[in-house]
């Protein structure tokens, strides 16, 4: 499970602490936030209490209706040891109840400036961004036309280099060898390369380069949705490789299923224009025109003309 502290949320959105500093190290651990106002009016019975509790105006307004132990009731079962902060938005007035049970209980109360609306949606997508599941696989992510490819295959067969003559050809690089994934609630995979690493290309017999500074910041992406996986293989001369493009296969990352297809290396192959190529066809598919489908249709048609004219 992958965890966040109050403290990096604080500092990402600037926010201002009014109490229980020394539960800044507090663990966020799930993306939903929270507004408690069925507690606030004394329900009980659920409490999401491992979630961001926010207090807008409506929170405020009403804890203030309260009586003084009403309220320190309320907070007491509200700052709950697994709840990670309270934030309290539009710069609002917290009232004495909430920071006293802050201080006696270590949680954080955080004051933002934003309205309550925008600070849910704000806070959802960093939470969604920090705390999805991720994992690095090797290869070189690319940007090919918008088509977000990720080519695969055994160290040394040529992904780097391919990789390096699609940028040549006005593509973006976006990782080269090692690439981190993380997927989405959406189930999208978004990949970006290692801070170390990034905008660099090994090629082999060459070194190291930096593909912004000798191309240009046009030459490369920080991010992108990958949306196929091109795999590298050496030529098996018995091997029999997909010629029309008719049966369509699919690579699981994670929890995602993506289309894959294997290109096998010989020498005197393009592999840069092939790949680029096969993103092209890719986004043909998705704009609802399929080549090798509308091919076997013709060739359909043809074989029954030919049946009907022999009867």
């Amino acid at each position: 499970m992958r965890k966040t502290k109050v403290s990096h949320l604080m500092d990402h959105f600037n926010m201002k602490l009014l109490s229980g500093e020394e539960g800044l190290g507090r663990e966020i651990t799930v993306t939903d936030l929270s507004r408690p106002g069925l507690q606030l009016a004394g329900y009980y019975s659920y409490y999401a209490a491992e979630r961001i509790q926010l207090f807008g105006l409506t929170e405020i307004n009403f804890f203030e209706t309260l009586t003084r132990g009403e309220r320190l009731e309320r907070m007491r079962f509200l700052m709950q040891e697994e709840t990670p902060c309270f934030c309290v938005t539009r710069n609002l007035q917290v009232p004495e109840e909430i920071l006293e049970i802050s201080n006696e209980r270590g949680l954080p109360v955080l004051q933002s400036s934003l309205a309550t609306t925008t600070l849910v949606g704000k806070v959802t997508n960093y939470l969604e961004n920090r705390l999805a599941p991720t994992t690095t696989i090797h290869g070189v992510l690319t940007d090919i036309y918008g088509v977000g490819v990720l080519i695969m295959g055994s160290s040394g067969i040529g992904k780097s280099e391919a990789a390096l003559e699609l940028v040549k050809r006005g593509h973006r690089l976006v990782a080269d060898d090692a690439v981190e994934i993380r997927q989405t609630q959406g189930e999208q995979l978004v990949g970006s390369a290692p801070e170390l690493i990034q905008h660099l290309l090994e090629i082999r017999g060459v070194g190291i380069i930096n593909v912004m500074t000798m191309f240009g910041a046009g030459a490369v992406r920080n991010v992108k949705n990958i949306a196929m996986v091109v795999q590298l293989e050496l030529w098996e001369p018995h091997k029999q490789y997909e010629r029309l493009g008719l049966d369509e296969e699919t690579i699981k990352i994670m929890d995602t299923e993506i289309p894959i297809i294997t290109v096998p290396v010989r020498p005197g192959r393009n592999l840069a224009v092939i790949i680029e190529v096969a993103a092209m066809n890719f986004r043909l598919k998705r704009m609802g025109y399929n080549a090798a489908v509308h091919f076997s249709k013709k060739q359909s048609d043809m074989i029954l003309e030919d049946t009907d004219s022999d009867l």
